[in-house]
């Protein structure tokens, strides 16, 4: 069979680029605070993006992530593997080397992936591999080779990251409660917003949390939940909802450069002051921004 053509690595016509001067926030996070979800994008010259990709970013490389890491007050990354780049993790590896300890990662790898090829990963700084279910970014792949997937990383102490849409988690959750890792949600599984904290929808996402001790959720990315547009106070309620109820179980990130945004493209500094909103006191921030990246990225099992 051949493979598919590939598509040419010039920026889709209909792509927003990344802010271009984002605001120096009002929040100073607490020292030894990470951005827990970040990408880099090629650059495409050096770093081609993968040929079965469902888009074509602009290129938004390491050195520019580093940049806005000082300028909105952050001392490290998580960076993740963007769907762009499928599963060539060089981009990913790359800046992982450059931060040194700066920096942790999340690949993206299939089946086939063998052990030392797993251990140099390692070696670099990742710690989990990402699933994506959204299909408009990504292919579908069976539960049965995502689940052999995760019986291989597991013995690294590595997690696995999930990114779902909400309406997906009753059919996703036999799958996520069976990985043997712990088992991290993307933008707290992308709740609609107009139906409320207390709907049913949301509230099985916090009973499975309640449920499961082993699933964290990030709390980022209002951008991509609100109805109301910047400051985004319509996502709040929900991400205090979580941050109050699983303190020890939740990460924060930009989302830089903020893929596949069709209708805006946020200020990186307004994304940083919603933080007190929601992690009202300095305890919480702490968790969130520090102890919990901590924890999961840097301190070994």
């Amino acid at each position: 069979m051949s493979n598919p053509p590939e598509k040419p690595q010039t920026m889709d016509p209909d792509w927003l680029v990344f802010h271009p001067s984002p605001a120096k926030p009002r929040f100073v996070p607490p020292p030894g605070a990470v951005d827990a979800h970040c990408h880099v994008f090629g650059p495409a010259a050096q770093f081609p993006y993968a040929p079965e990709r469902k888009y074509t970013p602009c290129d938004a490389g390491k050195d520019l992530l580093f940049k806005l890491r000082d300028h909105l007050g952050f001392s490290r990354n998580v960076i993740v593997q963007a769907t762009c780049h499928g599963k060539d993790n060089r981009a990913l590896v790359d800046a992982l080397q450059a931060a040194g300890d700066l920096a942790r990662g999340v690949a993206t790898v299939g089946e086939d992936i063998g052990e030392d090829d797993l251990a140099a990963l390692d070696a670099a700084g990742v710690r989990g591999v990402r699933f994506n279910f959204l299909r408009r970014l990504a292919d579908f792949t069976p539960h049965e080779v995502l689940r052999r997937i995760a019986d291989k990383v597991a013995p690294f102490g590595w997690h696995v990251v999930v990114y779902f849409e909400a309406p997906d988690l009753g059919e996703l959750r036999p799958l996520f409660d069976s990985l043997p890792t712990r088992v991290v949600v993307d933008h707290m599984g992308r709740p609609d917003v107009a139906l409320g904290v207390d709907h049913p929808q949301f509230q099985a996402f916090v009973h499975w949390m309640d449920e499961n001790p082993a699933v964290w959720s990030k709390v980022s990315c209002p951008e991509r939940l609100s109805l109301a547009g910047p400051p985004y106070d319509d996502v709040v309620p929900f991400q205090r909802a979580i941050v109050e109820r699983f303190p020890d179980r939740v990460l924060w990130g930009t989302d830089w450069p903020h893929p596949n945004m069709k209708t805006h493209m946020p200020d990186d500094g307004v994304l940083v002051d919603q933080i007190p909103k929601f992690a009202v006191t300095p305890d919480l921030q702490r968790r969130l921004l520090v102890d919990n990246s901590t924890r999961l990225y840097w301190d070994r099992p």
